[in-house]
């Protein structure tokens, strides 16, 4: 374990100096990501555990724990070996899965917890109660000036007390069950020793709780405080370890009588379905969005030309009237009437003689004799250099007649 230690240090060295060097963006943040080689990730505990527990096997979990036993046994009564979790909380260890767990340690196997919240209904089935001195205490630079002195109820393990220079909140055990509870582990606050690492038996297994998951990161184990990490592994039995990188909710209920109705729980139980569902999700709000934003304006009422012939008409002939030039409206009568003749009974207007008023009449099935009457009436007017009202009243009447068959 020291070598690899040694070799990680020389290599994670390189690595802060072009970070520091380069950028100044080093993540300080506590992720505890098992991927991550931030200063407070998990990366090296992670995978070097088949080297820190060489006599054991090390099974990485890439799907829910309880998923994975069910799959992989034919019951749980078998002794599989040790669960292992090292987080900031196990906010998604619903009631079910602390049940679904203790149910695994009380069949004969194993847990350790290092965290630095444990949750109410955690505490409860354990039987425990914490303290955390600095729970308001979130900004990095605060953080670092956190120090402790850890110390383990061993006399064979050596370099205690163990001190640690950063990020170590005053965390720890207040009260526990003390028939079922071993103290394995202490920190030192305010110049007296509290529990921070004990063992609860549990059934025929046990659970080790840690309330310092921090001093399994990357930046202690590079700085001369692997020991630590190994002697608190120390304590844990050989078997086999499932290690849980993300603590996911159970899949696998042995209680048929759970409400697992709920459509959205049964979607993110299936990591396919899971994907499904935000998909289809973002698609609808893109949807939304871009519909909103295309959405077609107004379109603006053309109304249609209106005929204004008639209001020419009559404002021009008001004018005239006005004018009393009779003669002229006349005249624009006649030429009026004739054109409709050319157009309508296709005859030549140029002598208005016997045989024009003949076809004239016949064509249009009005009498000859009034047929004959219009048109000389026309003639005379024609030749008039003036025309009276009557006149052309007389005339538009008779024009009117004559096309309506009168």
């Amino acid at each position: 374990m020291k070598q690899i230690i040694n070799t990680y240090k020389r290599l994670f060295s390189i690595l802060f100096l072009v970070l520091l060097s380069g950028c100044g963006k080093t993540n300080w943040n506590e992720n505890f990501r098992e991927k991550e080689k931030s200063p407070f990730g998990t990366y090296i505990v992670y995978n070097e555990a088949d080297e820190l527990f060489e006599n054991e096997e090390v099974i990485y979990l890439k799907e829910n724990f309880y998923d994975y036993l069910f799959n992989n046994y034919e019951t749980s009564e078998a002794d599989f070996g040790t669960y292992v979790c090292i987080k900031n909380d196990a906010y998604k260890l619903t009631s079910d899965g602390i049940d679904d767990l203790l149910s695994f340690v009380s069949n004969g196997n194993n847990a350790f917890l290092s965290l630095n919240q444990f949750s109410a209904n955690l505490r409860e089935k354990l039987e425990i109660t914490t303290n955390d001195l600095d729970k308001k205490i979130d900004a990095i630079q605060d953080l670092k000036s956190l120090k402790g002195e850890f110390y383990l109820n061993n006399e064979r393990f050596e370099q205690q007390p163990f001190t640690f220079d950063r990020n170590i909140r005053r965390h720890y055990f207040v009260t526990y069950n003390e028939n079922k509870t071993i103290v394995l582990g202490s920190s030192k606050i305010d110049g007296e020793k509290v529990p921070n690492f004990m063992k609860i038996y549990h059934g025929k297994g046990a659970i080790y709780v840690h309330s310092n998951p921090v001093v399994f990161t990357n930046y202690y184990l590079l700085k001369d405080k692997e020991q630590y990490t190994e002697n608190v592994f120390s304590y844990l039995p050989s078997s086999t370890l499932f290690w849980d990188p993300h603590i996911k909710k159970s899949d696998y209920s042995k209680q048929p009588d759970k409400d697992n109705t709920s459509v959205f729980k049964f979607f993110l139980q299936h990591e396919t379905l899971t994907w499904f569902l935000f998909v289809s999700l973002a698609g609808v709000l893109l949807f939304m969005l871009f519909n909103a934003r295309r959405k077609q304006r107004a379109i603006p009422v053309i109304h249609p030309l209106e005929n204004t012939t008639v209001a020419f008409t009559q404002t021009i002939s008001s004018l005239y009237l006005k004018e009393e030039d009779h003669k002229n409206l006349v005249d624009k009568k006649i030429a009026f009437f004739l054109e409709q003749v050319r157009s309508k009974y296709l005859l030549n207007t140029n002598n208005l003689n016997k045989d024009f008023i003949q076809h004239l009449a016949a064509k249009s099935d009005n009498k000859i004799q009034n047929t004959k009457y219009l048109i000389n009436t026309i003639i005379t007017l024609h030749k008039r250099s003036e025309c009276s009202e009557e006149e052309l009243l007389g005339l538009h009447k008779m024009i009117d007649n004559f096309f309506k068959n009168k």
